[in-house]
């Protein structure tokens, strides 16, 4: 992990990974790092996804929300302010960009692309749906669950 995640993540390694199809379009290779192999946003940990394709930023936030919706997680205004906060954020990525994205316990999630911090949503019901797009028990891609968290 770049020294900047390192940072907010301490004592974390890699728990699995695997690459994410959609409709057998390679989309991204996705690494969980963790001091273990559970989902909490209790614990600091980094999600790490390697790009095979350009997305628009505005494209990601909004695949984002859709799946925090499916989740059940969180309010319609607060959809609305966390949608607003991954647009402003989000940027558009190219093959081979890697974007990651730090559980700050508490604090909420910080980003980076490409190793370099490009900000904050400072709210921890944001990291809880955000993170669990991948990582809750409901999410819609069991098998990359299963995969990230080293369980197959």
């Amino acid at each position: 992990m770049p020294d900047p995640v390192a940072a907010l993540a301490p004592d974390v390694r890699p728990q699995g990974g695997g690459e994410l199809t959609y409709f057998g379009l390679s989309v991204y290779d996705g690494f969980y790092w963790s001091a273990a192999r559970s989902f909490t946003v209790g614990q600091p940990f980094a999600l790490d996804l390697h790009y095979h394709r350009s997305l628009k930023g505005a494209g990601i936030a909004e695949r984002s929300i859709d799946e925090i919706r499916k989740l059940g997680v969180g309010s319609a205004d607060e959809h609305a302010r966390w949608l607003g906060a991954m647009q402003r954020l989000f940027p558009d990525v190219r093959k081979g960009d890697r974007l990651t994205g730090v559980n700050v316990p508490g604090r909420g999630a910080t980003f980076f692309h490409n190793g370099a911090a490009i900000g904050e949503i400072a709210d921890p019901g944001f990291a809880r749906a955000f993170f669990g797009i991948w990582l809750d028990p409901k999410t819609s891609r069991p098998d990359f669950r299963k995969l990230l968290l080293g369980e197959r």
